[in-house]
């Protein structure tokens, strides 16, 4: 199973393929074949809230692009166990709560997390979740 993280599905939904690595697009494109790709409820939300805010634009509605985004990925489940854990989480070590839920969703689903963001890798090197940086 892999999980997008928010700026890695909106890459792939945008088709910005400069941005992903070799080895993250053969990630993606096994678990793409086998129906393993998962977005988190949270992304929908933030690429929501950020094209509501002005900070990113599409060349078609949201809700298209949106229709277009779960395409790509089917939509992971998000549940009070996955709440509980990205709450456990050290803000000291993610201190963005949206990347929290994220990390979490990611472990209760035992998937790897697609993500360029570095804050997470270097919470990942803890062993604390697996990750693929998406650059690579």
């Amino acid at each position: 199973m892999v999980l997008f993280d928010t700026h890695v599905w909106v890459w792939v939904v945008e088709a910005d393929e400069s941005r992903i690595g070799a080895g993250a697009r053969r990630l993606l494109a096994r678990a793409d074949a086998d129906d393993r790709l998962r977005v988190s409820p949270v992304s929908v939300f933030e690429v929501t809230t950020l094209h509501v805010g002005g900070r990113i634009h599409f060349n078609r509605s949201l809700e298209q692009w949106l229709r277009d985004g779960m395409a790509h990925a089917r939509v992971a489940e998000l549940n009070a166990d996955i709440a509980v854990d990205a709450g456990q989480i050290p803000r000291t070590a993610l201190p963005d709560p949206m990347d929290r839920l994220i990390v979490a969703t990611t472990r209760y689903l035992d998937a790897t997390l697609l993500t360029a963001d570095r804050a997470i890798l270097a919470y990942a090197r803890g062993g604390h979740v697996r990750v693929h940086d998406a650059s690579r």
